[in-house]
């Protein structure tokens, strides 16, 4: 699939914005705006916004601010430090983006490789055309196979059954990934969905290693990601945030297991902290690299930040349920989308939030994160609280992110 004339405009216009930023000291925080968002931080959590809220701003070269406020245990009484502990969830995809990329980069795997390539079990996939009253639908062969591409920019099709109403009825809780009807043909539209666990396979089945320790290896032990894995070690589940539901207003403590763990899947899973996000922000702040690690080549990395869906645009993504998540993303409607991230599109409606050519995704819990190459900035706002886009918690981000850009020099 081709560039669109208009795809390669936003690329050239992204790529010089970040050139003209690199040309200009790096910015900063001094200690009266470090003093603002904590007190921030510090009045979100007492209003009840969020019983936790750790946050972190870096530039190119290190940290502007550090910072954390409530109660990492409600029930336990116990204080939220720096160094906690959250289920980032969805924040776990462009990871799996990365090592798709770095694989790419090392002639393993081709964004126009058909998905049957590496699972032939996708050669059955279905689009719903209809969907009936009593929970059946009809289907029909897609125009296109998936390729890697579709997988990367949430175009192959796949949908998740949170967000859609009808995957909601269909899914039984037995049928795999390729035994689900996709809800659109590969290209065609943005569907959010599981398409990075299908890439997180593939990246198991190219590299000959379990996912965890792919990205273990290449990624999070070069960029000093310690703090990042699928299974919490012993010795750090006491740093481990519980999760909280807000229902009717209410919030609803759910205490951590003894021993915190996930599956080990492209889509979601990974807990991490605060700082070691922002190693993996800074990465793409300076290129694919990170001190002396490169990780992937600045090309790909310009690459995964442009448009890759053309005139396609991202689309709001209907909750089937409240406790889940709200109607998300912000910027739906207008958006694009690289590999592996949202991309803030023209017009922007708010000057004093993040510029246009940010990079951001989030996790279902209320992990934020975005990426600023024009400004050379970004930041992380961790809670874990669900419904996911939960009013409250959205107003803390946009709330921080605001304080952020005035409070840069």
């Amino acid at each position: 699939m081709k560039h669109s004339v208009f795809g390669l405009a936003v690329a050239i216009v992204i790529v010089g914005l970040v050139a003209q930023a690199q040309t200009a000291g790096p910015p900063s925080i001094p200690e009266t705006g470090r003093a603002a968002l904590s007190e921030f931080l510090r009045a979100r959590v007492a209003s009840g916004d969020a019983p936790a809220i750790a946050a972190l701003v870096v530039n190119r070269d290190g940290v502007l601010f550090e910072g954390a406020a409530g109660k990492r245990d409600v029930a336990a009484d116990r204080a939220l430090t720096t160094d906690a502990i959250f289920r980032i969830a969805s924040m776990t995809k462009p990871v799996t983006s990365l090592a798709v990329m770095m694989l790419r980069d090392e002639g393993k795997i081709g964004l126009d490789d058909p998905v049957t390539k590496y699972l032939p079990e996708f050669g059955g996939v279905r689009v719903m055309t209809k969907f009936n009253e009593d929970g059946t639908y009809e289907s029909r062969p897609p125009s296109r196979p998936i390729l890697i591409r579709h997988l990367l920019t949430h175009t192959s099709g796949l949908g998740y059954s949170f967000a859609d109403p009808r995957l909601a009825r269909i899914d039984d809780g037995k049928k795999t990934t390729a035994e689900m009807p996709l809800l659109n043909d590969p290209g065609e539209r943005f569907t959010y969905g599981p398409s990075t666990a299908v890439l997180g396979r593939i990246v198991e089945k190219v590299s000959g290693q379990t996912l965890d320790v792919f990205v273990t290896r290449r990624i999070f032990d070069p960029l000093g990601m310690h703090d990042t894995f699928y299974v919490v070690p012993p010795e750090k589940v006491g740093r481990v945030v519980t999760g909280h539901t807000r229902l009717n207003g209410a919030l609803t403590e759910r205490p951590n297991p003894a021993a915190p763990r996930s599956t080990v899947a492209g889509d979601g899973g990974l807990f991490s902290d605060a700082r070691d996000y922002g190693f993996f922000m800074q990465m793409w702040l300076n290129g694919g690299r990170l001190g002396g690690t490169r990780l992937v080549k600045e090309s790909t990395v310009k690459e995964m930040i442009s448009n890759q869906i053309g005139r396609v645009v991202v689309e709001t993504q209907a909750a089937s349920g409240g406790v889940i998540s709200k109607p998300f993303p912000i910027g739906a409607g207008k958006d694009k989308f690289g590999f592996g991230f949202q991309i803030e599109t023209p017009p922007i409606a708010d000057r004093g939030l993040r510029s246009a050519g940010s990079l951001s995704w989030g996790g279902i819990n209320n992990t934020h994160f975005w990426i600023d190459p024009q400004k050379q900035v970004a930041g992380v706002v961790l809670m874990q609280v669900l419904p996911y886009y939960d009013e409250r918690c959205i107003d803390v981000l946009r709330g921080f992110e605001r304080l952020v850009y005035q409070q840069i020099r």
